[in-house]
């Protein structure tokens, strides 16, 4: 089983983040689960990649080569695939995965499970979309779903897409099951 994992490229403020991205890329590779991923070395990117490499796992890197160029690719990785764009690094870590999970991150996150999501949603891709709510760090996207899906902007049905969980053990255990 292959998963793509969207996460930041920064370790954010509180030192849970860093934590639940190590015991996320430990869990993987405890379970042969390899990792797609953005390719980088830094972040939270960097730790789950780290992470899956201690314990013997396999990490594929999908990188554009603007961001290879500023030197923040992952030399150390199982793969490292070099595109040329960030269309393409999407849509090659779509066509690599299993399932998907999401972890905290910024805009480039953000805009990685808004776009599985929309492909789920169109039945472009029938993986499944994890979510790791780590410290509750996406409350507010949640409650910005819940209002879409009350004002009418999202079908009941496609809020089943998204599977929220609030630890890597329980969304490994979901991946175990249902993958």
């Amino acid at each position: 089983m292959k998963v793509c994992v969207f996460c930041g490229s920064a370790t954010g403020k509180n030192p849970v983040f860093r934590e639940m991205a190590k015991r996320l890329g430990h869990l993987l590779s405890n379970h042969q689960i390899s990792l797609v991923y953005g390719g980088g070395n830094v972040g939270l990117m960097g730790v789950v990649a780290d992470a899956v490499l201690e314990t013997g796992g396999e990490v594929i890197g999908i990188i554009p080569d603007f961001l290879l160029r500023r030197e923040v690719g992952h030399q150390s990785i199982t793969r490292l695939e070099v595109v040329g764009s960030m269309h393409e690094r999407k849509k090659r870590m779509a066509d690599l995965a299993d399932a998907f999970i999401a972890l905290p991150g910024g805009w480039g996150t953000l805009d990685e499970l808004a776009e599985i999501l929309t492909w789920r949603q169109l039945d472009l891709t029938p993986e499944p979309v994890l979510l790791i709510n780590t410290n509750g760090f996406f409350d507010p996207l949640l409650a910005q779903m819940q209002l879409m899906l009350e004002e009418g902007f999202l079908r009941p049905e496609y809020s089943r897409y998204l599977n929220v969980f609030s630890s890597p053990e329980e969304a490994v255990q979901f991946l175990l099951k249902n993958v």
